[in-house]
C-alpha cells in the first residue's frame, strides 16, 4: 500500500475541455475565413505580393497555431479549475472597443499608446519602463513602420492640436 495522495497523481485519460475545443473550433473558423476571403484579394500580381498575400499567411498561421494549440492538449490538457476571468474579458472587450472608437478622432498613436499602457501597467502591473518601451514601440513604431515602411496608412488624429504635432 502506497502513501501517495490520490491528488498528486498524474490524471490519466482526462479530455480536454468542451471550452477549450470551441476556442481552437472558433479560431480555426476564423482562419479558414481569412483563407477563404484573402484568395479574393489577390494574392500576386506582376510586380510581386498582392494585397491577399498578408492575410493569407496570417490565416494560415492562425490554422496551424490551432492545430498545434489541439495536439499540446490532447497530449496535456490545460488546467482551468477557476474557469474563466470574466472581469479579464470584460476588460478587454471594451478596452478594443473603445480603442475603435476614438483611433479616428485621436489617431493611431495616441489611441494605441493609451490602449497599451491600460493593458501593460493597470491590468499586467509591469513597471513603468517597460510599460513605456513597449507601448510606444507598438504605438508609435507601429505607425512608422506601416506608415513609411509598407505604405499603408493607419489613422491620423481628427483633433486639429493633435495632427499638428503629429499625431
Amino acid at each position: 500500500m502506497t502513501t501517495e495522495s490520490v491528488m498528486t497523481k498524474p490524471q490519466r485519460g482526462t479530455r480536454v475541455a468542451p471550452t477549450v475545443l470551441a476556442g481552437i473550433g472558433a479560431f480555426v473558423l476564423v482562419g479558414v475565413y481569412v483563407l477563404v476571403s484573402s484568395i479574393d484579394l489577390g494574392l500576386w500580381t506582376s510586380l510581386g505580393p498582392g494585397p491577399g498575400m498578408f492575410p493569407f499567411a496570417m490565416g494560415g498561421l492562425l490554422v496551424a497555431m490551432s492545430a498545434i494549440w489541439l495536439v499540446q492538449e490532447l497530449r496535456q490538457p490545460s488546467e482551468t479549475p477557476q474557469g474563466v476571468d470574466r472581469g479579464l474579458v470584460i476588460a478587454v472587450v471594451l478596452s478594443l472597443a473603445l480603442l475603435a472608437a476614438v483611433m479616428d478622432l485621436i489617431g493611431f498613436q495616441l489611441s494605441m499608446f493609451l490602449f497599451l499602457m491600460y493593458h501593460l501597467k493597470i491590468r499586467s502591473r509591469r513597471g513603468w519602463v517597460s510599460s513605456l518601451i513597449i507601448a510606444l514601440a507598438g504605438s508609435v513604431g507601429a505607425f512608422y513602420a506601416f506608415n513609411y515602411g509598407l505604405n499603408v496608412a493607419l489613422p491620423t488624429a481628427a483633433i486639429s492640436v493633435l495632427n499638428s504635432i503629429g499625431l
